[in-house]
């Protein structure tokens, strides 16, 4: 029998997501063949596919649909625990049978979205591969012209909704939010409570120490304006074309930007890190009890 390093148990823990010691047994039981190990483990998945609920899905993609007429689109987000099952091809099938359905009924509530057939969909996903998957969210977008922009990487997606203009446009603008991340479409769109946290970081911050009230005041209106102006959508220089802001650019083209919406996959969810080193150290200990 080939001797299993840990740099191979790694791995197919890496690509996998699958814990270390049924990583090793898999390796040893195909003299250390990974794709081997990788094909016999989604095979024996289904057998432990009710543990799989609970854990973090963090991974995934997204997804978007566009009407024929950008009258409307639809942007979807889809996890899975691993990158690995993110790219399996079963797994964007069934992305993208949600998003044909969340784009027939123009349906953003998840749950609405998944009851019946959808959800016996997802289960039977589960357990043929062995990890938790899950329709995290969806937005529809509708009303004046509609485009959206997918990242090659299927982790970023955006849509915008033109009051005027051309799909080419929308969809430019979409690829610049996905690009640059926007908070809000307009500075007077930040919300009251985020520009009060800001004022208080930037009080805080010590070339404020010792200044006179009124300078400070000075300053940091200053920095706010700043800030607003490098957090909203039309303010930002155009990532294709820098000299041009985005709202110049879609004023010239006789528009106006009316929303957007940008999903990037496992945003605000925290994802535990696992310590190889320490799991193989407390595996180790454990065998010594």
């Amino acid at each position: 029998m080939a001797a299993i390093s840990a740099s191979l148990v790694k791995e197919l823990r890496e690509r996998t997501g699958l814990g270390m010691m049924e990583c090793k047994k898999a390796l040893a039981e195909v003299d250390g063949d990974l794709e081997q190990a990788i094909e016999n483990l989604r095979k024996a998945s289904g057998l432990k596919a009710s543990k799989k609920a609970g854990r973090t899905a963090a991974d995934g993609v997204v997804a978007a649909k566009v009407a024929d007429d950008n009258s409307y689109a639809v942007v979807l987000e889809v996890n899975s625990e691993t990158d690995f099952v993110a790219r399996d091809e079963g797994f964007l099938s069934f992305v993208n049978t949600v998003l044909d359905k969340a784009f027939a009924d123009k349906q953003e509530d998840v749950a609405a979205l998944m009851a019946g057939d959808l959800e016996s969909a997802r289960e039977a996903l589960v357990q043929k591969i062995g990890e938790n998957i899950g329709v995290r969210r969806v937005a529809v977008v509708e009303g004046g012209l509609v485009d959206a922009y997918v990242h090659s990487n299927n982790r970023i997606a955006s849509i915008i909704k033109l009051d005027g203009g051309s799909a080419e446009l929308a969809r430019d603008i979409a690829m610049h939010v996905a690009a640059v991340n926007p908070q809000v479409v307009k500075p007077e769109d930040m919300p009251a409570d985020v520009v009060e946290k800001e004022k208080e970081i930037i009080k805080a911050q010590p070339d404020m120490e010792g200044k006179p009230a009124e300078i400070v005041e000075k300053m940091m209106v200053g920095r706010i304006n700043k800030f607003l102006k490098e957090s909203s959508l039309i303010e930002q220089p155009f990532v294709k074309n820098p000299e041009l802001t985005v709202g110049k650019l879609a004023k010239e083209a006789g528009a106006s930007i009316d929303s957007m919406v940008r999903f990037e996959v496992g945003e605000g969810i925290e994802k535990e890190e696992a310590d190889f080193a320490a799991e193989v150290a407390a595996q180790v200990a454990a065998s010594k009890g």
